[in-house]
């Protein structure tokens, strides 16, 4: 064997072996989520299950935490973070990326900055705001908070993406007669296509995922989404592991399904925001 193909054999063997890792933990919730909880709860644990019990699935379609009500809800906040976040983030990143403008390298360093910043210290500000203008238990307030998260990173992604895109087509297209509008409808967006669905991806996960605003702008049982709901399913049923794994299988599979149809303009969006600018 040669020390290239030797090398290329250890590559795989660490790669694989980082792989088994990161997957091991998603590999034990499935496992457990179709196992009692006497076999989870066990000295010996196993690493299958004896007979699936499907029922631990079945279950949560009724009661206070139903998917049929907390599934249409964290739908529902995931698509509309993704539509706010592409009609404010999008083009500001295009603008960003494409114009000159005074105290542009503050603003860019402003969004940079807000991406440190931990969710839990805008917590304070925005409940009193959300509680003056009346937003307080409504769909509107986790929407709106969670937006503050996925529109800096949009800016963040997109604008070296549309900084580096020739400005050759966008010449040719003005001298045909388009307008800025026309410009960055009908040329900007097609080209940056990857980088798109790279923040349409990300913003339907910030959504879907978050709890902490989940849980502090909106406590009616109607509008609980399921992120809030297995939190509080952990803190009712406790030791019923088994419903609590399959709680998360559901939660996850949108997630990983979405990644794997996205991942090929996910790679290049990201590898494209990347670049220094």
């Amino acid at each position: 064997m040669s020390r290239t193909n030797k090398k290329n054999a250890v590559t795989f063997l660490i790669a694989l072996l980082i792989t088994m890792v990161l997957l091991f933990p998603m590999y034990w919730i499935l496992v457990s989520s179709l196992k009692t909880d006497a076999e989870i709860l066990t000295n010996r644990p196993s690493f299958w299950f004896k007979v699936p019990r499907w029922e631990n699935y079945i279950s949560q379609l009724s009661g206070s935490f139903s998917l049929l009500i907390t599934a249409p809800n964290s739908i529902v906040t995931a698509l509309a973070n993704v539509l706010i976040t592409m009609m404010l983030g999008v083009p500001a990143a295009y603008g960003l990326g494409r114009y000159h403008m005074k105290f542009k390298k503050e603003v860019i360093l402003f969004f940079l900055t807000t991406q440190m910043l931990p969710a839990s210290l805008l917590l304070t500000p925005m409940y009193l705001m959300y509680s003056k203008v009346g937003l307080l238990n409504t769909r509107l307030a986790p929407i709106l908070s969670i937006a503050t998260i996925s529109i800096p990173f949009t800016i963040v992604v997109l604008r070296p993406i549309f900084k580096q895109s020739p400005v050759e087509l966008e010449e040719a297209a003005r001298i045909d007669g388009c307008n800025t509008f026309q410009v960055f409808w009908k040329i900007m967006l097609p080209i940056s296509r990857p980088g798109i669905v790279t923040i349409a991806c990300f913003s339907f996960v910030h959504g879907w995922n978050n709890l902490i605003y989940n849980m502090t702008f909106n406590t009616s049982s109607e509008s609980r989404t399921m992120t809030s709901g297995i939190y509080r399913l952990m803190n009712e049923q406790g030791t019923k592991w088994n419903q609590i794994m399959a709680y998360g299988v559901i939660l996850t599979l949108p997630v990983i399904i979405l990644f794997i149809l996205g991942q090929k303009y996910i790679i290049s969006g990201m590898t494209a925001g990347a670049v220094k600018s």
